[in-house]
Order: structure tokens, then C-alpha cells, then sequence
């Protein structure tokens, strides 16, 4: 291959699906007159991305080892739901947080130890979970919802800063950590050799098992916080609604923003953007008015189309 054409894949790598989210923005613009662009519209697409992508950025960690994890959302909805109890006690108030992050970190180490020790398909593991920890989220909160209206933290998912959602900047830390841990450092470097090839990584002396420990932690970790950063923004939490369908949204922006299925490749930027996708085609459907049926209609299509996308990727790559 001449060196043009590897600089004109790699740019193409780099850049990933940037494109279609400005394409996409201005094409929401041009065709609401104008109304898109507004300083409020655009707060609340960074709003409706800033959970997601938070839980893609785990997402993210799992899939570049080959992994899957389908019960993000149950978690974020059990952390929601021990964060919202904990907030009502006068003497645990102030721990309500740290317990939020603590639940997702333990079901996550869960998922972690059986698929790492016990050697369960993720699949198989997180999907049992995604049943068992909603249940979970629903004992907790006698399977009603739970309210605080005095919530301690719920300035994380209403306040602002410099305009900026509160919400939006912790995705943005959470994203820059991801890609510190992910492009620098030797953990970093153990998971992408993972995912690209399992068997090599054990042969070379790479902790195999504490790597998928580690990375179903990394998800758990942050679902606990997605469940924080929901309860702040509504003030309460619902174990059987809250978080429902969250897992599909996470994989389509990790998808998306072109980190292969089977591992191995990837970028935490790119799944930012995937995230960004999601968040402007669900905020545009909804000022067109377009009815909750046909959103779930086109997201389903959106994620087909990013699995067929990935596909295409992975045999382009073995036909070079």
C-alpha cells in the first residue's frame, strides 16, 4: 500500500464519524430555522449525552477486550436507588455518593470475578445480571420510587458552570481519565493486547484475569456514577424504570465511535462522539415531534447500522 493511502486511513481512522455528528448538528439546524443552535438547546443535548456517555466510556473498556456488559443500566438504576435511600437518612446523608459509586463498583467486580476466575461468557454473566440487579434496584425501593427533594448532591445534574451543565463536565473528566488509563499507561496497554489477541496476551506474561476484573470494575464504577448523576437530575429514582434500555445506547456509541466488537481496537474519544450522535438524533427527533415509538424504531436501525459498520471495518482491514 503507497504511504498516500495509509495517511488517508489513518486520517480517516482519526477523524471516525466527527463528520456525520457536524453534518447532523447542521442538518437539525437548517431544517428547525435556526432553533437548534440556541444556547438552551444545545445544554440540553449536552445533558441528555453526559450520562451516556459516561456509561459508553465504561462500555468502552470492556468491548476493546472483547468483553460485553448488558446490565450497565441495572446498575446505574440499583446505584440510583441506594444513593436516593442513603440521602434520607439524617446520619448516612452525607455518604450517599460514595455509596451510589460503591453499589456500581461491587456489581461490577460481580460480573467481574465470574467472567475472569470462573471463565462464564460476558454475554451469558451480564446478561443474568441486567435480570438479577434491576430485581435488585426494585427490592431496594420496595418497587416504587424513592424522592428527596432536599437531595445533598443534586446540584451534579441541575447546576452550571460558565453555562456548562455540571453533568457535561464530569462526562468530559470521565472521557479524559478513560483516555489517560486507555493511551498511557501499561494497564492501558494490556487491555487493547487483550482484546487483540487473548491467547498471545496470557503467553506474554499479561495478567489476563485481573485485566477483565478490572475492566467489568471500570464499567461497574461507572454506571454507579451514571445512577448519581440521574438521581441528581431528577431528585429521585424508580428500580424498574430508570436506566431501562441504557446498555443499547452505551454499545451504539462505543460502536459508533469505532471501537471493533471482537477488541483489540478503539478509541474513548470516538466514543464521545458516538455518544454526541445519539444525543443530538434523539434531540432532534423529539422537536420534531416524532413519536416514542418511531425513536425506537430509528435507534434500533442506528444500532444495526453501527454493528454492519464495524463488520465492514474489520474485513476492509483484512483485505489490506
Amino acid at each position: 500500500m503507497s504511504a498516500h493511502k495509509v495517511y488517508v486511513r489513518r486520517l480517516i481512522s482519526a477523524i471516525g464519524m466527527l463528520p456525520v455528528l457536524i453534518i447532523l448538528c447542521f442538518a437539525f439546524n437548517l431544517a428547525t430555522q435556526g432553533t437548534f443552535f440556541t444556547g438552551q438547546n444545545i445544554a440540553i443535548v449536552l445533558q441528555q449525552a453526559a450520562i451516556n456517555t459516561v456509561l459508553a466510556a465504561g462500555m468502552t473498556f470492556v468491548i476493546l477486550t472483547g468483553g460485553i456488559d448488558l446490565s450497565v443500566g441495572s446498575m446505574l438504576a440499583t446505584a440510583a436507588m441506594t444513593a436516593m435511600i442513603c440521602s434520607l437518612s439524617p446520619s448516612f446523608s452525607a455518604f450517599a455518593l460514595p455509596v451510589g459509586l460503591l453499589t456500581g463498583a461491587v456489581l461490577g467486580g460481580i460480573n467481574g470475578l465470574l467472567i475472569a476466575y470462573l471463565r462464564l461468557p460476558p454475554f451469558i454473566v451480564t446478561l443474568g445480571s441486567l435480570t438479577a440487579v434491576r430485581g435488585l434496584a426494585r427490592l431496594f425501593g420496595d418497587d416504587g420510587t424513592v424522592m428527596n427533594q432536599n437531595l445533598s448532591f443534586a446540584w451534579i445534574g441541575n447546576a452550571s458552570f460558565l453555562g456548562v451543565p455540571v453533568l457535561a463536565l464530569i462526562a468530559l473528566a470521565v472521557i479524559t481519565v478513560s483516555w489517560f488509563i486507555l493511551r498511557r499507561t501499561v494497564v492501558g496497554i494490556w487491555i487493547y493486547a487483550l482484546g487483540g489477541n487473548s491467547a498471545a496476551a496470557r503467553l506474554s506474561g499479561i495478567k489476563v484475569s485481573l485485566i477483565l476484573l478490572f475492566v467489568y470494575v471500570v464499567s461497574g464504577l461507572l454506571s454507579g456514577l451514571g445512577g448519581v448523576m440521574s438521581a441528581a437530575r431528577l431528585y429521585a429514582a424508580n428500580g424498574s424504570q430508570v436506566g431501562q434500555g441504557y446498555e443499547l445506547d452505551a454499545i451504539a456509541a462505543v460502536i459508533l465511535g469505532g471501537t471493533s466488537f471482537v477488541g483489540g481496537v478503539g478509541s474513548i474519544w470516538g466514543t464521545l462522539v458516538g455518544a454526541l450522535i445519539i444525543a443530538v438524533l434523539s434531540n432532534g427527533l423529539v422537536i420534531f415531534g416524532v413519536s416514542d415509538i418511531w425513536q425506537f424504531i430509528i435507534k434500533g436501525l442506528v444500532i444495526i447500522a453501527a454493528v454492519a459498520l464495524d463488520r465492514f471495518r474489520r474485513s476492509d482491514e483484512n483485505r489490506t
